[in-house]
């Protein structure tokens, strides 16, 4: 027989797993599935001109990505005004989101 009591909510499925009380709550072995990191995370800050980089980078990608979509669309017959609301919508949403990121 187990020791464990029942847990309290039945929909509940990590109270059957065993935790490693010493481990640091943000350890990657303590997170499910989603939720561990693809990269080891980072021991130290980013550099300013190492972040200016990065965003930079992604910037450029931003732009490739709105070529890409004025493009496709240009080729399809849509008008004018479509492609360039399309493509500045595009270009706030993906600008806004590397902005506000505080890991780059």
């Amino acid at each position: 027989m187990s020791d464990v009591p029942p847990p309290d909510d039945p929909l509940d499925v990590t109270a059957d797993r065993p935790r490693d009380l010493d481990a640091p709550a943000d350890h990657p072995a303590d997170l499910d599935a989603p939720a561990v990191p693809f990269l080891n995370r980072r021991h130290r800050p980013r550099r300013g001109a190492e972040s200016a980089a990065v965003r930079l980078v992604a910037t450029c990608g931003i732009v490739g990505i709105s070529v890409a979509i004025a493009a496709i669309l240009g080729t399809q017959d849509v008008s004018a005004w479509i492609i360039g609301l399309v493509v500045s919508v595009t270009n706030v949403v993906l600008a806004a989101l590397l902005w506000s990121s505080r890991t780059l």
